[in-house]
This record gives C-alpha cells, sequence and structure tokens, in this order.
C-alpha cells in the first residue's frame, strides 16, 4: 500500500469521524433557526477556505462554466437539499429510519463511483459496502415513520450521494481546497434563500455564546476541515472505497456521546461498529479495475493532514 493510500483511508476516516461529532455538537444549536444557521455555517468556512486559497497562492485553474454549473449542483444538492430533506424528514419519521437509509452512502458509491469513473464496480468493494451499511444501520437503530418521511431519507440519501459524485470531475481542475471553498460559497445563500421563505425574518438572529461556539465549530471543524479531508481522499481513493469510510458516522456519533457523558453504547452499536470495522477493512483490499485516462489533477497548495479530533 503506497503512502497516498494511506493519506486517503486517513482522510477519509478523520472526515467521516468529525462529521459524525455533528449529532451531539447539534444540541447546543437546537434553539437556533435551521437554514439560517447552515446558511451562516456555510458562509464562514467559505470565507476561511477563500482566505487560505488566497494567501496560499500557486497556480491554479479558473473555474469554466461547466465546472461552475457542477459546483451548484453540488452545493444545491449534497448541501442544500440535503438539509432540507433531513429537517422536513424528522417531522414525519424517526431519526434512526433516516440514518438507517442515509447508511446506505457507501453502496450507492461502491456501484455509481467507479461507472462515473469508466470502470467496472467491484462486486467484493460492493459485498463490503453492504456489510458497512448494516453495520452503521444496526448503530444507528431501524426506526418507523410515513412513507413521505422515506421519501425524503431517500432525498438526504441523494444528496449526499450528490455531495461525493459531482466533485469526481471537479477535483482533478480545481483541486480539494477550492472545491470546498466554491461549494460552500454557493451554498450559503441558496440556504439564507430556503430560511427566509420558512422563517421569514426571524431566519437570522443574535447567537448565544453556547451557539457561537457551536456554530465555530461547525464552520471550522465539520465543514473546512472535513470537507478538505474527504474531497482528498476521494482524490485518492476513488469514491466507491472512501465511500466505505461513511459507515463511522454513526459509530463517531456513538463515541462522542459517550464521551460527553451522555449516553453508554449497547449491544447494538457495538455491533454495529465491529460490522463497520469488518467492512472497512475487507473492502480496502478488493481488487480494483484501472480506470479509463482522466485529467491530472491541478496542483493544491495546501495540504491538511488529519489531526486527533
Amino acid at each position: 500500500m503506497n503512502s497516498a493510500n494511506k493519506r486517503g483511508m486517513a482522510g477519509a476516516g478523520t472526515a467521516m469521524f468529525l462529521v459524525g461529532t455533528l449529532t451531539a455538537v447539534s444540541a447546543t444549536i437546537s434553539d437556533y433557526p435551521v437554514f439560517g444557521g447552515q446558511a451562516a455555517r456555510y458562509a464562514v468556512a467559505a470565507l476561511i477556505l477563500l482566505a487560505v486559497a488566497r494567501f496560499a497562492g500557486g497556480r491554479h485553474r479558473r473555474p469554466a462554466l461547466r465546472d461552475w454549473l457542477l459546483l451548484a449542483a453540488l452545493a444545491g444538492t449534497g448541501l442544500v437539499a440535503f438539509n432540507v430533506c433531513i429537517v422536513a424528514a424528522t417531522r414525519d419519521t424517526s431519526p434512526a429510519t433516516i440514518g438507517t437509509v442515509i447508511a446506505a452512502v457507501p453502496i450507492v458509491l461502491a456501484l455509481a463511483g467507479p461507472l462515473l469513473e469508466g470502470r467496472r464496480p467491484s462486486p467484493a468493494l460492493v459485498l463490503s459496502a453492504c456489510v458497512v451499511a448494516a453495520g452503521a444501520a444496526l448503530a444507528t437503530g431501524f426506526g418507523g415513520g410515513s412513507v413521505r418521511g422515506l421519501l425524503l431519507s431517500l432525498g438526504a440519501l441523494a444528496g449526499e450521494v450528490c455531495f461525493s459524485l459531482l466533485a469526481v470531475p471537479l477535483l482533478p481542475r480545481l483541486g480539494p481546497l477550492r472545491v470546498s471553498a466554491y461549494s460552500s460559497a454557493l451554498a450559503a445563500p441558496m440556504l439564507l434563500a430556503v430560511g427566509l421563505a420558512a422563517d421569514g425574518t426571524s431566519v437570522l438572529r443574535t447567537p448565544t455564546a453556547a451557539e457561537l461556539a457551536g456554530f465555530g465549530y461547525l464552520s471550522v471543524i465539520v465543514t473546512t476541515v472535513a470537507f478538505l479531508l474527504w474531497y482528498g481522499s476521494i482524490g485518492r481513493l476513488g469514491a466507491d472505497r472512501a465511500g466505505l469510510f461513511a459507515g463511522l458516522i454513526p459509530i463517531s456519533a456513538v463515541i462522542t456521546t459517550v464521551a460527553l457523558g451522555l449516553g453508554r453504547p449497547g449491544p447494538a452499536d457495538l455491533t454495529g461498529a465491529a460490522l463497520v470495522t469488518a467492512g472497512v477493512v475487507v473492502g480496502l483490499r478488493a481488487r480494483r479495475d484501472r480506470p479509463g485516462p482522466r485529467e491530472r489533477a491541478a496542483p493544491e497548495p495546501v495540504t491538511c493532514e488529519p489531526i486527533p479530533a
């Protein structure tokens, strides 16, 4: 295993672990208007990422019209529609059902990722993704709810998949830093518009100290750092292999809950963690067909190596 694969694995694992901490941290901002808060989160992340890109220097390509269209689609589906579907789904179904549906992300990426790159899906990798998804669903809990809630959960799943797959053709041209920056910048006004439609003038208000700390964590860690790590890992591993690590999200949520003294893991949590671990280990050893010719990745002036969180 070469160093690029090792960095990709470490980056993907860390990114998904950080995303998993969102559940516990979100409790600090539960009283803040949802869409206004998300708009602020992505706006702050975009400012940080654009500042880093500005001061890092180095050569980079300007986004073409096709790139902007893909970036808008990525922001609209992977960030905006995902959040809208999650919020709407919670009114009709349980969080466990939503988590179970989204746990299918590794399976979809294992199938669609290779096809997007001109490869055949690896049967061993697809099977491993199924094991990871089963473990993630077990750790989340299966729950129940209405048909409308299930459909909205499927919409959230589609948004989560688009967040990765729409980045695949962009990463070689723009690099992880600018894909993260531009998509966040585009998502902020979209979410603000949704918030204005849903909450009117109360879409934004002055946050409390606890809310400010929560938004700071979400903007810097869960968005800025996790996005960079995730997109960097997709470039190194491919969407199919990187997707296996999405199964770590509910495991990270359980670990964070325990670390904060908010609960203890049960048998389902431990069994789910074991299945996710086994699926990731086996999946990363699966043979991979060679892709067709691809455009070389744009030089990335800044690297973001995983730091234990």
